[in-house]
C-alpha cells in the first residue's frame, strides 16, 4: 500500500530510523506507554492527526499512538522544525502518513495542515494550536465526531484559552502544556539547554563574558536564563509581570525593559509567546553586533518587518545566520528567521525530557477517547493521576525512590485536631 506523504526525500529513511532508534532509548516513560497501548489498543479505529515539530522524539509519539490502534496522520507545525531523514522514516519503515519538509514555505506549510484535516480526524494534537484553528475554520463539518485536542505549547494554550473565551471551541482541549512534568521539566531544562545548542550550532560565539537578554520569565526563558548564567554570561530579563520580574531579580537577575537592555545586550533571547517583544523601537537602539534569537513558538516575538524595513543591506553570513546592517552603520545578527532557534538550527529538547511530554500526550489522547463526550468545551489541565503517574515512572527508570507516606503520617496530614 502507498503511504500518502510529502517529505524532502525517501531515501534518506535509513539514517532516520537509526536516529529514531538512538532517541528511543532515553524514553523509558513512552516505552512502558508503548508497552501497554500494544496490549491493551485503547485507540483501537481512532483518526488522529498531530501537528508536530518532526523529530527523533515525535517519531516516538507517534508510534506509541500507532500501537494504541490509531491511525496516524502528522504534520509539521513549523516549517524550519523537521529533521527530514526522520520524515522519510516515520513513512518508509512505520507507515505513517507524514507531510514535512525542513523549509517548506508558507503555502506548503498550509497545504500540509489541510493534508493532516483531510485525515478527517477524531482527536488532534497540536504545537500552536494551528491544527484546531484550521479545523474551527476550514473543516466544521469535524467537529461532532471530535473527541477532543490536546496542545503542547505555551503559544498554543494561549491561543486556545482565547477560543474558549470567545466561545469558538466546540470540543475539549487538553493543555499537555501544563502539566507538571511537562512545563516544570521539558519548557525549563529542555528549553533552556536546547535554546543554548541552537545559537552556539549558528554563531559558534562565546558566552562567558557577554550580556545575555532573556525576553520574559516563564518556564522557557527560567531555563534559558539558568542555562546562560551556567555557561558564565551575564544574565539580564525582561517582564511585564511584576511577580515575575521580582522572582528574577530575587534569583539574582538584573531586570530592566527592553529598549534599556538592548543597548548594552550581546545576545537578545525572546520566549514569552506574545508578539514584537523586540520591537521597532528597541532595534533603533540597539547594540552594534547584537545577535538576536527566539524560542518562542511563532516567529513574531522579534519585529522582523521593522527590522526589514530599517536595513541597509541584508546577506546571510553565516548558516542560519542573516546580517541587518541599519543605516548608520549598527550591525543586527538574526538567527534562525526568527523561529524557534532551538530546532532551527539544532535538534531540539533532548529525549529524556521529550520523553516525559509525549507520555502526557500519549496519556492525554487515551483520557479524551475515554471521557471526551463527556467534558465541557474547554481547556483543562492533564488529570492530577496522570501526571503524577508519569512522574512516578520516570523516577523508576532514572533508579530513583522515594519515601512513602506512612498510616500515621496520612492521618495527621487529613486531621484538624492536632496542634502545638
Amino acid at each position: 500500500m502507498t503511504i500518502k506523504h510529502d517529505v524532502k526525500d525517501l531515501s534518506l529513511a535509513p539514517q532516520g530510523k537509526l536516529r529514531i532508534e538512538w532517541a528511543e532509548r532515553d524514553m523509558p516513560v513512552l516505552r512502558l506507554v508503548r508497552e501497554r497501548f500494544e496490549r491493551e489498543k485503547p485507540l483501537q479505529g481512532v483518526r488522529l492527526s498531530a501537528c508536530l515539530h518532526v523529530t527523533t522524539e515525535t517519531a516516538n509519539l507517534a508510534r506509541t499512538l500507532q500501537a494504541g490502534g490509531a491511525q496516524v496522520v502528522l504534520c509539521a507545525s513549523n516549517p524550519l522544525s523537521t529533521q527530514d531523514d526522520v520524515a522519510a522514516s516515520l513513512v518508509v519503515d512505520y507507515g505513517i502518513p507524514t507531510f514535512a519538509i525542513k523549509g517548506e514555505d508558507h503555502d506548503t506549510y498550509y497545504a500540509h495542515l489541510k493534508a493532516a484535516l483531510a485525515h478527517n480526524p477524531q482527536v488532534t494534537m497540536d504545537d500552536g494550536a494551528d491544527l484546531v484553528t484550521g479545523l474551527l475554520k476550514t473543516r466544521a463539518d469535524l467537529i461532532p465526531g471530535m473527541y477532543g485536542s490536546t496542545e503542547e505549547t505555551t503559544t498554543g494554550v494561549i491561543r486556545l484559552r482565547a477560543m474558549a473565551a470567545d466561545g469558538v471551541i466546540k470540543f475539549p482541549v487538553i493543555a499537555v502544556n501544563d502539566a507538571i512534568t511537562k512545563h516544570f521539566f521539558d519548557n525549563r531544562y529542555g528549553t533552556g539547554q536546547s535554546t543554548i545548542d541552537g545559537i552556539l550550532r549558528a554563531t559558534n560565539r562565546l558566552l562567558a563574558g557577554s550580556t545575555f537578554v532573556v525576553g520574559g520569565y516563564g518556564w522557557c526563558s527560567k531555563g534559558i536564563a539558568m542555562r546562560a548564567a551556567g555557561m558564565g554570561a551575564n544574565v539580564i530579563i525582561t517582564e511585564v509581570d511584576p511577580f515575575r520580574a521580582l522572582e528574577a531579580v530575587m534569583d539574582g537577575y538584573r531586570v530592566m525593559p527592553m529598549r534599556q537592555a538592548a543597548q548594552i545586550a550581546d545576545f537578545i533571547v525572546t520566549s514569552t509567546g506574545n508578539k514584537n517583544v523586540v520591537d521597532r523601537d528597541d532595534l533603533e537602539v540597539i547594540k552594534d553586533g547584537c545577535i538576536i534569537a527566539n524560542s518562542g513558538h511563532f516567529n513574531v516575538e522579534i519585529n522582523i518587518p521593522a527590522l526589514e524595513a530599517m536595513a541597509v543591506n541584508r546577506r546571510e553570513i553565516r548558516w542560519q545566520t542573516v546580517e541587518y546592517t541599519l543605516a548608520d552603520g549598527r550591525r543586527v545578527y538574526l538567527l534562525g528567521e526568527g523561529r524557534l532557534i532551538n530546532l532551527a538550527s539544532a535538534e531540539g529538547h533532548p529525549a529524556s525530557v521529550m520523553d516525559m511530554s509525549f507520555a502526557n500526550q500519549a496519556l492525554a489522547a487515551e483520557y479524551l477517547v475515554k471521557h471526551g463526550h463527556e467534558l465541557e468545551y474547554r481547556v483543562y489541565p492533564v488529570p492530577a493521576e496522570l501526571d503524577r503517574q508519569i512522574a512516578n515512572l520516570k523516577l523508576k527508570a532514572m533508579g530513583v525512590e522515594i519515601d512513602v507516606l506512612t498510616e500515621e503520617q496520612e492521618a495527621y496530614l487529613s486531621s484538624w485536631e492536632a496542634g502545638t
